[in-house]
């Protein structure tokens, strides 16, 4: 994200996807609803096994969620400090779908007025709320991590172990995530992130910052965990340049990911040894 009046920035296409999910926060466990963290060992698996077994079934539901549609609800404002209201507001919600060659799909429904002036987005929101803020950790980006074991925690009722992941090299041009991951105990899939995207850019007059999110999930289909929650705040700093003065810019926003439903399946439909999948489902590509 970027301040008003930065060369590089792209406004028109990342409102189109609300591609801002920044603030955040940064002590998710002092909340209500989680307990203390015990800091012992797992009882029956070691760490590594839990953590490859995680990667697995991430794996899994990064595939299966390319199955389904949903509906993406974004509301973000930038806060005036002095008497705590917002000073600017976008909201747009959207029909989120994908083609059959696996590209994602935009239909939005609802988008009144953007009245934010202070920032302006980037082609990195765009990419981060996408990719980053519905954080899935598969088998093949392990090795990008380094994911170390902090304990376990409850989280209401789900019993979860907690890991502390950071990219082990930020390759140039490339987006990774840093925080914390909590990931229930029975389904070994992740319930709760907390953390930001990251590098941040703090070049002098190019910058492109991105704060701490934390996003929720749910078990929308009785398997698998899908993000469905993400909540943010936070300031961003500007530092000065280029002859402008520093600006402090203080955001909320809030992203929901509601109506998941399953438009195709992973099964084959062969028809005398033809395989008619992609024709039965022509009709059935974007959200209705």
């Amino acid at each position: 994200m970027r301040r008003t009046g930065w060369t590089g920035a792209v406004l028109v296409g990342a409102l189109a996807t609300g591609a801002w999910m920044t603030g955040g926060l940064g002590t998710a466990a002092a909340q209500e609803g989680f307990g203390k963290l015990d800091t012992s060992q797992p009882a029956n698996k070691s760490v590594d096994e839990i953590v490859q077994a995680m990667g697995q079934k991430e794996s899994a539901f990064a595939k299966a969620r390319d199955n389904y549609i949903f509906r993406q609800s974004v509301k973000m404002q930038t806060i005036n400090d002095d008497n705590n209201k917002p000073d600017g507001e976008y909201q747009q919600v959207s029909d989120i779908g994908f083609t059959r060659d696996n590209r994602r799909t935009e239909n939005v429904i609802f988008a009144p007025a953007n009245t934010i002036e202070r920032v302006i987005l980037t082609q990195q929101d765009m990419e981060d709320i996408e990719h980053r803020l519905p954080f899935i950790l598969t088998a093949p980006e392990l090795p990008l991590y380094d994911v170390t074991y902090m304990g376990k925690q409850k989280i209401d009722e789900l019993e979860t172990y907690v890991f502390d992941v950071a990219p082990k090299v930020m390759e140039k041009n490339k987006r990774y995530y840093k925080g914390k991951v909590w990931v229930d105990q029975q389904d070994l899939q992740i319930v709760l992130v907390s953390g930001k995207s990251v590098p941040d850019d703090v070049r002098s007059g190019h910058e492109n910052l991105s704060p701490p999110f934390t996003t929720y999930y749910e078990q929308v289909d009785g398997k698998y965990w899908f993000p469905t929650y993400t909540k943010a705040e936070g300031t961003l700093h500007f530092a000065a340049g280029n002859g402008s003065a520093g600006q402090d810019v203080h955001i909320k926003s809030v992203v929901k990911y509601t109506d998941y439903k399953q438009y195709r399946s992973s099964a084959r439909i062969i028809v005398n040894g033809k395989d008619i999948t992609d024709e039965s489902t022509k009709d059935i590509e974007k959200p209705k």
